[in-house]
């Protein structure tokens, strides 16, 4: 699966984003996701990123979390970015704050995709290499980038 496919281009990334809490975050991820799609408005992503929230930390560690929801209507899978200037408190399993955040969202009916694509982005958030790139990265064309690289791999 190709990661920067799924985030299509650098537009979907903020890189250095202003978000100061899980609630920011969520939110600013959610307008992201909004613009790709019409099945959604921002505030219905948002309300299905906090339900799943509320299910469990998507917080990986490390400074990384992966929110990501099931969508009625949605015909394809989407994607966002975020990178953080400073890091957030995001209840994540080791406690530690994050700077990335990689939001997905896939069609209500589509589990096997859904299942493919988290195992694919936990696999490539746990790497502390892939992720040290994206930290030393200088804008969302390097960031989108080094997920090009990736995916040649």
């Amino acid at each position: 699966m190709l990661i920067a496919a799924l985030l299509v281009n650098a537009d979907n990334i903020s890189f250095h984003d202003e978000a100061c809490s899980k609630k920011r975050v969520l939110e600013n991820l959610s307008q992201l996701l909004a613009n790709n799609t019409t099945a959604a408005s921002a505030e219905k992503i948002f309300q299905v990123l906090l339900e799943r929230e509320r299910l469990g930390s998507t917080g990986l560690g490390k400074g990384v979390a992966i929110p990501h929801a099931r969508v009625p209507g949605l015909t394809h899978t989407i994607a966002a970015m975020l990178t953080m200037e400073q890091a957030v408190d995001f209840d994540s399993v080791d406690n530690q704050p994050i700077d990335i955040a990689f939001g997905l969202l896939v069609p209500e009916d589509d589990t096997e995709q859904h299942l493919q694509h988290l195992s694919r982005l936990v696999t490539l958030f746990r790497n502390p290499d892939i992720c040290k790139r994206f930290r030393h990265a200088e804008n969302a064309e390097d960031v989108f980038e080094v997920l090009l690289s990736i995916d040649e791999a």
